[in-house]
């Protein structure tokens, strides 16, 4: 990120914020985290209007909309956990996109035969009925203050005056934008039919038109009405993959509040969201796992505790694997994954001095007969956390899966691909799969945004992360490095990831674990060196003040209605290194 572009973001939107008129900051000033400096900024500006951290949050949501388009946005879907200051209470909402009634085990079969994850990707058979805007709705409702049109204000001039193309944005189009439909394509590229090259100023007229109508109307403009039969049409007519969905599936779409996942690790109660997302009870079973080592003793520079910390992954997930889906639908044994028992069962498979030679899933309490599944995530995602004046904590991670989604847009904004985030085969080994594609059912989701509370109750860090399956191993370490090793938020988020979902484990390239690898190896860790395409945001209490934290590998940064900005010029730095 360059200092020309940050002056912009706040050029665009701070003036405006300056503006407004709200209480009198009496507690610690708000603060926003965000993979965008403009849609951080966003959000600053609907707390200084006096906005909750919900509004923020949907305020941050939508201006990624516009200018994150390759990530998320409104044809996606989301998850949101919320701390509210008055009662203390944790509560979640399920925002995940949903299958068309249609949908059966065979949805992603051609000729008799399953399609591969990459070619099950484009086109409209991959799009889930959108949740992003319906969460929302849904969150301003319970935990909202100001207008529902004020919100989309940051969004609607981002789009109807222009944003500069981000490095990311034109990258994400060069690299992964083969799919994407004629009007992306023409969109984002220049005469040539080149990518836009970073630092072009890009308007949005039709991204602006339905973000207004929105915001008069509701979310029903999007769900019904004239957008609504050009989705339908879109993802039914796609030239590759047509789907079969209705305007009575977008209809019909509800946003769910869920059951917290909270469990605790040491003295600290850790709260995230339940299936159809996997990242809840996954991160809690990583930390449990590790709760009997000394994690502290051992430290950040210790090839032990990295290697303690890939044997507890390959558990989690391995259960991840077998039992996780949308527990509508399937019995999902949440209390026997989490039981105190069972978890002690798990961690006694970890030895500090060896790794084990094969991982398969445990039988908690209540496991009914599943066999492993094979889905594949994408890394793709954005998180964002906000925290205001008053106390009150959102957390949110959305997602239209892979880059620019299903590669099929509708006024101007992208659809998701989510529905490849099911297994495509239904049964494997004689069992039904969890997570197989059923008309109406949500995917399973790897997107963990969590809050986590102190001895005293009160928020002590709450963050998320982007990037496909890593996101689960992305928060645990985050959580090791900050509650085991007292790092700060900032230093956690950067520092490089020992990603082990099954028996190869990968040492993030150009960070402190390459040294490390001979030693693991020593350790039986199969290890490879590979970029991971890592991105995490977090906000942490501090001393009582709110300190924001943006991945140092990413374009985000943290703002605080103070003005305090943190992760100014450090896209493309290595994590824990001076910024080049």
């Amino acid at each position: 990120m360059t200092n020309r572009f940050l002056a912009l973001a706040l050029f665009l939107l701070l003036p405006v914020a300056a503006q407004a008129k709200g209480p009198p900051v009496r507690q610690a000033p708000g603060m926003v985290s965000a993979a965008d400096p403009r849609a951080s900024a966003a959000g600053v500006e609907i707390l200084k209007a006096g906005g909750t951290a919900t509004d923020a949050a949907i305020a941050t949501m939508l201006a990624l909309n516009v200018v994150e388009p390759q990530n998320s946005g409104i044809g996606g879907g989301a998850f949101l956990v919320h701390h509210d200051a008055k009662s203390g209470a944790v509560s979640t909402i399920d925002g995940r996109e949903a299958a068309p009634a249609a949908a059966n085990g065979h949805w992603f079969y051609a000729n008799g035969q399953p399609l591969s994850h990459f070619a099950a990707v484009p086109g409209g058979r991959s799009v889930g009925v959108p949740g992003d805007l319906r969460l929302m709705a849904m969150a301003h409702q319970l935990h909202g203050k100001l207008p529902w049109a004020r919100l989309f204000a940051p969004a609607i001039r981002l789009a109807r005056d222009g944003f500069v193309v981000t490095p990311r944005l034109h990258n994400g189009l060069n690299n992964f934008g083969t799919h994407v439909d004629a009007w992306t394509k023409a969109h984002f590229s220049g005469p040539d039919g080149k990518p836009l090259p970073a630092g072009t100023l890009l308007k949005s007229p039709e991204q602006a038109d339905l973000l207004a109508r929105i915001a008069r109307q509701g979310p029903n403009a999007f769900y019904t009405g004239p957008t609504a039969r050009r989705l339908v049409a879109a993802v039914n007519g796609a030239a590759r993959n047509p789907s079969k969905m209705t305007l009575a599936d977008l209809a019909a779409y509800r946003a769910k509040p869920r059951t917290p996942i909270c469990g605790t690790y040491r003295v600290y109660r850790i709260c995230g969201m339940g299936p159809p997302s996997s990242g809840g009870i996954a991160v809690l079973q990583i930390l449990k796992q590790l709760e009997r080592f000394d994690m502290t003793k051992l430290g950040p520079n210790s090839p032990v505790a990295w290697h303690l910390f890939a044997e507890s992954e390959r558990l989690a997930y391995a259960d991840r694997d077998m039992y996780l889906g949308d527990a509508d639908f399937v019995s999902v044994p949440v209390k026997g994954l989490l039981d105190p028992r069972y978890i002690a069962s798990r961690s006694a498979l970890i030895s500090p001095d060896r790794t084990m030679a094969a991982v398969t899933a445990g039988t908690p309490p209540g496991a009914p007969p599943r066999i492993k599944a094979t889905n594949l995530d994408i890394p793709g995602t954005s998180d964002l956390v906000v925290a205001d004046r008053a106390g009150n904590v959102a957390e949110v991670t959305t997602t239209i899966e892979s880059y620019f989604g299903s590669g099929v847009s509708v006024d101007g904004t992208m659809l998701n691909n989510e529905l490849t985030d099911f297994d495509i085969e239904p049964v494997l080994g004689g069992y039904l799969v969890a997570n197989r594609v059923e008309g109406g059912k949500r995917p399973r989701s790897s997107m963990s945004p969590t809050i986590v509370y102190g001895p005293d109750g009160k928020v002590r860090i709450a963050l998320g992360a982007a990037g496909g399956s890593t996101i689960i191993a992305q928060i645990s370490k985050a959580l090791v490095a900050v509650l085991d090793w007292h790092m700060s938020a900032q230093d956690a988020i950067g520092l490089g990831l020992l990603y082990a979902p099954g028996h190869t484990a990968v040492a993030e390239k150009g960070t402190q674990l390459e040294p490390m690898v001979p030693a693991l190896q020593a350790l039986g860790e199969s290890v490879q060196i590979a970029p991971l395409g890592l991105k995490a945001n977090a906000i942490e209490r501090v001393g009582g003040r709110w300190v924001g934290a943006a991945d140092p590998r990413s374009e985000g940064v943290a703002m605080g209605e103070d003005g305090s900005v943190t992760n100014i010029v450090r896209v493309g730095a290595v994590p824990n290194r001076p910024a080049e």
